[in-house]
């Protein structure tokens, strides 16, 4: 299988010089988070198409497996996929993903995969309550005939709930075909991906559907305040975690993991908590409210006091309070409780 991500858009409503894609989830770019999920499928190759920010969107996401195509100028969907088509595998299927939908899950993408087989066409739908801004699914007798974009449509298309997410499977030598035919005859004189559905209708290939367990793993990111929401809907799934393992949080909703952490049993965390990199708490830990946590190691027991930054430690069995470099000193009475061994 081959797997294409466009990643080339500027991101205008971001406001930002950062390319979109780099705009940090959970601590690592959007796009870190699309490839992680692409490798979870074992694919042959998984080619990136990049534009704004040129190379630094290539240094900034590293691996041996990726291999990188350049779209400029940016003219669309279908046209970013075509500045992939020279290093895919012909003869196997290609999945289309987005650089800045990071939160598309693994299990959704299978199933995807499998309702598409080795000669169908697989669109990944959704039904929303307010679908505004995005392409409506047409259907016929219940099979799929087309894509109309938002801007192109007329009322009664409009007013479809059933939408397309822009990820899609296809066998890769029918995609090259379709994507040779499109053209620019819209509103935004773009090359449209969607476009393919109606040219795999035209050429008797079968359109078929999969849907998410959860409409949130396909939303994108266009603006800072969609960002926000992303980044609480990936919180939210490591606090549902790591309450499942049985670590007693005080509000889940004031939960940051910007890494790895991993928690033993009986391990409590108070609000406000940041953990960065690896970290690891050991049975029985507590860590007070309004800490920061970076690379290091809590042990067993340890209670770790409000307000406190570590870095780089490992912290003994104990009442701990630990505070390196750079940081405001702590209050007296903090100061006065602290017992940690702590080690750079």
């Amino acid at each position: 299988m081959n797997v294409v991500i466009p990643a080339a858009g500027m991101g205008k409503r971001m406001r930002s010089d950062l390319p979109k894609v780099l705009h940090p989830l959970a601590g690592r770019p959007l796009l870190a988070h699309v490839v992680d999920t692409a490798r979870s499928l074992a694919p042959g190759r998984i080619v990136i198409v990049y534009g704004h920010g040129g190379e630094t969107v290539p240094r900034a996401i590293e691996g041996e497996d990726l291999r990188w195509a350049l779209q400029e100028p940016q003219l669309g969907t279908g046209h970013a996929v075509m500045q992939a088509l020279p290093y895919l595998d012909p003869a196997a299927p290609t999945l289309v993903l987005y650089g800045d939908v990071p939160l598309i899950g693994r299990d959704t993408l299978a199933r995807l995969l499998a309702a598409a087989g080795a000669g169908r066409l697989g669109l990944l739908t959704v039904e929303l309550p307010d679908p505004e801004g995005y392409g409506r699914v047409l259907r016929e007798g219940g099979r799929i005939v087309g894509i109309v974009e938002h801007k192109d449509a007329d009322d009664e298309v409009r007013a479809i709930r059933e939408v397309n997410t822009g990820i899609l499977v296809a066998p890769t030598a029918a995609l090259t075909r379709w994507l040779g035919a499109l053209s620019n005859d819209n509103a935004q004189k773009e090359y449209y991906l969607t476009d393919v559905v109606a040219a795999a209708v035209h050429d008797g290939v079968e359109v078929v559907s999969a849907q998410p367990a959860d409409a949130g793993e396909t939303l994108g990111v266009n603006s800072k305040a969609q960002l926000a929401v992303l980044e609480r809907i990936f919180q939210g799934r490591i606090a549902a975690r790591l309450m499942d393992e049985g670590v007693q949080l005080a509000d889940p909703a004031r939960l940051d993991v910007r890494g790895e952490l991993a928690c033993g049993r009986d391990v409590s965390i108070d609000v406000n908590c940041v953990f960065e990199g690896k970290v690891e708490i050991g049975d029985g830990a507590s860590i007070g409210a309004h800490c920061v946590i970076r690379d290091t190691r809590i042990g067993a027991g340890a209670q770790i006091l409000p307000f406190t930054l570590i870095e780089q430690s490992s912290i003994a069995r104990a009442r701990a309070s630990a505070r390196t470099h750079g940081c405001v000193p702590a209050p007296n009475w903090a100061r006065k409780r602290t017992s940690a061994t702590s080690s750079r």
